[in-house]
């Protein structure tokens, strides 16, 4: 595929690494944020500013949305002034955010109605992985669309995988979800109960890192959990969205997750506190208080 114009709406903690990426391959990029100032290292960076999702899809040949939840992508994709007013036949909606599978699926035939296509593919791999470009890449809908579209995706992740129809995406990412909270609660209780006990913590990190606990999220936030550093790479209040759209949808399922409840509970705790924008591994905070 040639270089397409591009027009992305998001540029968030991860939209707007992401758009950056996709300036640096050379694509002309047309993007629109609630907050302008948030696009505004974009902007001298050489992407044109939109003042409207409308008039982002009258200038692209593709639009990537990446924003908070499922009501902000109706919003963009199909309310007053958005996609869907502009949108010539042919265009190909690419939602990259983490949200409804059914509400996935009811945009897609309001869209196709209108000649759009929508694909769904969440990512996963926190800002860093935004930074660098080596995101993964959930992608669900018309299989030809998302070969289409397969060489834009590329430059923002590293694995990019075609998951099924419209809506496969966006389960494939609430199954990686319900994994990633386990990790993060196992991070949590075990280096509470090696502090508990008495332990170097950068000595346990170093043992557990290189043994049968090691994990991606135990490298990534054990250093962060020791340096007392709760700056978020991913924020309880935005995962405790995508935890409330997994218990939705295994309620659908008739599934049972009681693991899931637990940790969203656990984070409520926190938000309590007013630490909804703390990150994920804040999570130790509330163990270590069980604990008194």
């Amino acid at each position: 595929m040639s270089k397409e114009s591009i027009g992305f709406i998001g540029t968030g903690i991860m939209g707007k690494p992401m758009a950056r990426n996709l300036l640096r391959a050379g694509y002309s990029l047309t993007v629109y944020s609630r907050t302008k100032s948030k696009a505004r290292q974009l902007l001298d960076e050489g992407a044109a500013w939109a003042g409207s999702p409308a008039d982002v899809a009258g200038d692209s040949d593709v639009v990537i949305t990446c924003v908070t939840d499922t009501p902000d992508v109706k919003g963009v994709l199909l309310g007053e002034n958005g996609v869907i007013e502009t949108a010539s036949r042919g265009l190909i909606c690419v939602d990259m955010s983490t949200i409804s599978p059914a509400a996935t699926k009811e945009m897609g035939q309001v869209l196709e109605a209108k000649g759009v296509t929508l694909i769904d593919a969440p990512i996963s791999g926190g800002e860093t992985g935004a930074v660098e470009g080596r995101l993964s890449i959930m992608m669900g809908g018309p299989e030809e669309a998302v070969e289409k579209v397969r060489p834009i995706m590329e430059v923002m992740g590293r694995t990019v995988i075609y998951c099924g129809s419209l809506g496969c995406g966006q389960m494939t990412k609430l199954a990686n979800q319900v994994m990633v909270v386990h990790t993060i609660m196992s991070v949590a209780e075990g280096l509470a109960f090696a502090e508990k006990a008495g332990l170097d913590l950068e000595t346990t990190l170093k043992v557990t890192s290189a043994g049968a606990a090691s994990s991606h999220s135990l490298k990534a936030i054990g250093p962060k959990i020791i340096a007392g550093d709760f700056k978020p790479a991913f924020m309880v209040d935005l995962q405790q969205k995508d935890l409330r759209l997994v218990l939705e949808y295994a309620e659908h399922l008739k599934l049972p997750l009681p693991g899931v409840a637990l940790v969203h509970q656990l984070f409520t705790v926190l938000q309590a506190r007013d630490r909804g924008r703390d990150g994920t591994h804040a999570m130790i905070d509330v163990i270590r208080q069980l604990a008194k």
